[in-house]
C-alpha cells in the first residue's frame, strides 16, 4: 500500500506525484531583486529533493516590497531575465513541480540580512533604508514608522501583483502562492494589531479582509484558470487581541469563493514579541481546523522533521500535504529518506538512479555484511 506522503493529489489540474513540498525559503542572496548563481545552486539542488513541488522564496512584487537588499523580486525585466535560467535548469533536470510565492514586506521591508544584524530582522542602518508602507502609521517593535497606504498606493500595489503574476505566466511556473502570512503586508492588512485604519479597509474582519481579496481576486482573474492559485497564512499572531484561528477560517472561506485551490498554514510574524508554544507540528492543528472548515486542500508545515510523523498527519486527516524548509536544508534528499523509511519510492534524475532504494540503501549495505 503506497503511504499517504508518497500518493498523488492534485491541486487545480496540478497532478503531483506526492504530497511533500519544499517550502519557500528566503536566501537573501539576488541583487536588486534579481536571481543570482547562488538560486542556480540552491534551487537546483532541492528540484531533486525528492518532494514533488518546489515553491521558490518569498518573491518581492515591487522594489520596496523586499525585506531586505537580498531579497529576490519580479518587478522588472531584469528580474524576470535573472529568474528564466534557474527556472529553466531546474525544470530540465529537477524532478519536482515549480512554485513562487509572490509578496510584499509591508512593514518589515527595509530590514539587514539575518546574518546582518542581532535578530533575524533587524531593520536597515539609515543610509541603507527606503521608505516602509503599511496598512497604518503603526510600527512594527523596533522598526521606522511606516506611511500608511493611501487608496492610490493600494491600487498600485494590487497592479504590482498583476504584473508579477504576468511574468510567472511568461516563466512557465507550475502554481503561485500568495504571502498572508509572517506579518508581512497581506498579514499586516487581516491584524488588528498592524491594521488601525478606519476607512472601508479597517475595522471590521470584512474590511480587514478586504485589500487581500482584492490581490488575490486580482491575479485569479488573470492566472491560468487550471493553474493552483493559493495562499500563506498566519492562523494565528499568538499575541492576545490579535488575529485568531477563527478569523483565518473566515478568510479561508471567503478565499475558496473566488477561486482559491489551496492554504499553507502557518503563523506568527506580527510582532517579534509573540510568545508561540512552538514544539513538533505546532501548527498542525490550525492546519486541520481550516481544512475542515474551509473545505480546501492545506498544507501543514512547522517543526514536522520525521517521516512517520508526517505521515501521521496525512492518514488522520489533519491536513492534505506537508511542507518542510529546514529540514530539507539539513538534508537535501530528506524525501529520498522519507520514502525509504516509509517503504515508497521517488523519481530521482538519471544522474542519481544507482543511489536509489533498489539498488542501495543503507538497510541492504547492512544486510550484506
Amino acid at each position: 500500500m503506497t503511504p499517504r506522503l508518497f500518493s498523488p493529489i492534485r491541486l487545480g489540474a496540478l497532478e503531483l506525484a506526492n504530497r511533500l513540498v519544499v517550502a519557500p525559503m528566503c536566501q537573501y542572496s539576488a541583487d536588486d531583486g534579481s536571481a543570482t548563481p547562488w538560486h542556480l545552486m540552491h534551487l537546483g539542488m532541492l528540484a531533486n529533493s525528492g518532494a514533488d513541488l518546489l515553491i521558490l522564496e518569498a518573491t518581492a512584487v515591487q522594489r520596496e516590497g523586499r525585506i531586505t537588499h537580498g531579497c529576490l523580486g519580479l518587478y522588472s525585466d531584469a528580474n524576470e531575465a535573472a529568474l528564466r535560467p534557474v527556472v529553466d535548469a531546474c525544470r530540465k533536470f529537477g524532478t519536482a513541480k515549480l512554485g513562487i510565492q509572490l509578496a510584499h514586506a509591508g512593514r518589515k521591508a527595509s530590514s539587514k540580512r539575518p546574518w546582518e544584524g542581532k535578530t533575524m530582522q533587524d531593520p536597515c542602518e539609515p543610509a541603507d533604508a527606503w521608505p516602509t508602507h503599511a496598512p497604518s502609521d503603526v510600527a512594527m517593535t523596533g522598526h521606522p514608522v511606516p506611511m500608511a497606504m493611501s487608496i492610490a498606493d493600494l491600487s498600485a500595489t494590487r497592479q504590482a501583483f498583476v504584473d508579477a503574476v504576468v511574468r510567472c505566466e511568461r516563466l512557465g511556473f507550475d502554481l503561485i502562492e500568495l504571502h498572508g502570512a509572517h506579518g508581512y503586508l497581506l498579514h499586516e492588512f487581516l491584524s488588528p494589531l498592524s491594521n488601525v485604519r478606519t476607512d472601508n479597509y479597517g475595522g471590521s474582519l470584512a474590511n480587514r479582509m478586504r485589500f487581500p481579496l482584492e490581490v488575490f481576486s486580482d491575479c485569479r482573474s488573470i492566472w491560468a484558470s487550471h493553474k493552483p492559485l493559493g495562499v500563506r497564512v498566519s492562523a494565528s499572531d499568538w499575541i492576545d487581541g490579535g488575529l485568531t484561528v477563527d478569523e483565518v477560517v473566515v478568510f479561508a472561506q471567503e478565499l475558496k469563493k473566488i477561486g482559491c485551490d489551496f492554504i499553507h498554514v502557518s503563523s506568527g510574524g506580527i510582532d517579534p514579541g509573540a510568545r508561540i508554544a512552538v514544539g513538533p507540528g505546532y501548527q498542525v492543528p490550525f492546519a486541520e481546523r481550516i481544512k475542515h472548515e474551509s473545505g480546501l486542500p492545506t498544507m501543514a508545515v512547522g517543526m514536522i522533521t520525521d517521516a512517520q510523523q508526517a505521515e501521521s498527519i496525512l492518514v488522520e486527516g489533519k491536513a492534505d500535504m506537508i511542507a518542510a524548509a529546514r529540514a530539507f536544508l539539513d538534508d537535501p534528499h530528506w524525501g529520498w529518506h522519507a520514502a525509504y523509511t516509509l517503504g515508497a519510492e521517488v523519481t530521482l534524475p538519471p544522474q542519481y538512479r544507482r543511489a536509489g532504494l533498489k539498488t542501495w540503501s543503507p538497510a541492504e549495505r547492512h544486510s550484506r555484511k
